[in-house]
């Protein structure tokens, strides 16, 4: 449901903006059935705007009726439309990815991706990542922990030292702590050879797919469809 619905938003007309309120209300409507917060939703899937920034070469570069002439630059209407639907669009997806990740657990996410026939390959990278996320943690603490007990206040001075010394001892954490993760990693991948790994995760039979959630899954796509059939028959000017 999450690539579908990240595909209308990505193909939805640039113009067609009566379609991007709706677009959004799926959205807010599968965030309230599933207990979130709307608001707090749509805040976090800003973090996409920045990125989207990267398209602003096209209030320039795409021909269209002038605007607005800066610096000697033409921003024409063509452009502007191009580039606000971009950032609507990489909003909403983000949006839609967020809803994902905030509502189904990580190893459903693991029995999907195995499911739309992603290399097994990337699917243990992404495992891994997530279950050694938190032993990293672990060992950030540790050496945080380390560095404050060697660098306590002395004679009413700041415990830390100066600007430079905090860059250094920061520059040295961050080797030990790659030199560690790397250590661990070899010893983490010769007991799974010898536990029999072959380069592919053993999961677990995954849930069955009853009818109940595939009628849930299909009532966004099918708002979905409705909105860009509107878009491309009556809102495109």
């Amino acid at each position: 449901m999450t690539v579908l619905l990240i595909l209308g938003f990505l193909l939805t007309p640039e113009r067609a903006w009566p379609a991007y309120p709706l677009l959004w209300a799926i959205v807010g409507s599968l965030a309230t059935v599933a207990r979130l917060s709307v608001r707090r939703l749509a805040r976090q899937g800003s973090v996409a705007l920045p990125f989207a920034l990267a398209a602003v070469t096209l209030l320039f570069t795409v021909p269209g009726r002038p605007l607005l002439v800066i610096g000697g630059l033409t921003i024409t209407d063509a452009g502007s439309a191009r580039f606000a639907a971009i950032l609507i669009k990489s909003w909403l997806s983000a949006q839609a990815a967020l809803l994902l990740a905030m509502t189904t657990p990580f190893p459903d996410l693991l029995w999907a991706l195995d499911g739309l026939r992603v290399p097994g390959i990337l699917v243990s990278i992404i495992a891994f990542m997530y279950r050694y996320l938190f032993t990293l943690q672990d060992e950030a603490e540790r050496l945080m922990r380390a560095r404050e007990s060697r660098s306590a206040a002395v004679a009413g001075r700041k415990a830390g030292g100066h600007v430079i010394w905090r860059a250094q001892v920061a520059g040295s954490m961050i080797g030990n702590l790659f030199l560690r993760s790397y250590e661990r990693s070899e010893r983490v991948y010769v007991a799974m050879l010898a536990r029999g790994y072959r380069g592919r995760m053993r999961l677990l039979s995954p849930p069955p797919l009853t009818r109940q959630a595939v009628l849930w899954g299909s009532v966004p796509v099918i708002a979905l469809a409705v909105v860009e059939i509107l878009a491309l028959t009556l809102w495109i000017p």
